[in-house]
């Protein structure tokens, strides 16, 4: 659904950071490698995502490449594998060292990972050691890192101090919806697709705020996803 943000790097976390485009700020997970590798603050940024959605919770992982992404995916197919641990793994181990993991059957380079047992690490071999060779396979085309130039961020401009009055109820719902529209189109979405979508929400929930727009509206919007 969303395969890649292109942006400024506005703030990094112990497990995160926050991405700014084109105004609309995204919490995205990584893991220790993606980290280490990200630009300074303020600088252009650009990788990889998957968007986890549930019922209660939407959440970004990020990764530096393709491959790291395809790792990640095979990773979460085995039972009791969350997105979360599969990034501890990929921290750990990286691309190459999962796959020389799982081809030689190496048990305790997957335990290395933070909250990974002996068990998981077991049954993680013996699920994947025999679809690891798919993902190898496509390692020298997917390989290739996110790159984003300064042509990806926005101008910013100092705002002059001024006194305003405060914005009426139809501002407020106008500048949400605008906002939710414009994080859908950053998303990938049609300018249709999502104009309809947040239309539809924001009719069915007129007290909604921006984030609650796109979450409904990501949800409205989930079944017609590109995969």
């Amino acid at each position: 659904m969303i395969g890649k943000l292109s942006g400024r790097l506005d703030w990094r976390g112990q497990d995160q950071v926050l991405i700014d485009v084109r105004g609309v700020g995204y919490i995205v997970h990584v893991n220790d490698r993606t980290l280490a590798a990200m630009p300074g603050i303020g600088e252009a940024v650009s990788l990889y995502t998957d968007l986890l959605v549930r019922e209660d919770l939407l959440q970004l992982f990020g990764f530096a490449t393709m491959l790291d992404k395809e790792w990640h995916k095979l990773l979460t197919t085995v039972q009791g594998v969350g997105a979360k641990a599969a990034m501890a793994i990929m921290g750990t181990l990286g691309a190459e060292g999962v796959a020389r993991a799982l081809t030689l059957g190496d048990q305790r380079a997957i335990q290395a990972a933070p909250g990974v047992g002996p068990k998981l690490a077991q049954r993680i071999i013996l699920e994947l050691k025999s679809k690891a060779p798919q993902v190898m396979a496509m390692g020298a085309n997917l390989a290739v890192a996110a790159v984003a130039d300064d042509s990806v961020l926005e101008p910013i401009t100092p705002m002059a101090p001024r006194k305003a009055a405060p914005p009426s109820l139809a501002q407020n719902r106008a500048a949400y919806t605008a906002d939710a529209l414009s994080a859908l189109l950053n998303l990938g979405y049609g300018q249709g697709e999502a104009a309809q979508a947040v239309s539809t929400i924001a009719a069915e929930q007129p007290e909604a705020d921006t984030a609650t727009l796109i979450r409904a509206a990501l949800k409205l919007l989930a079944p017609k996803a590109r995969g």
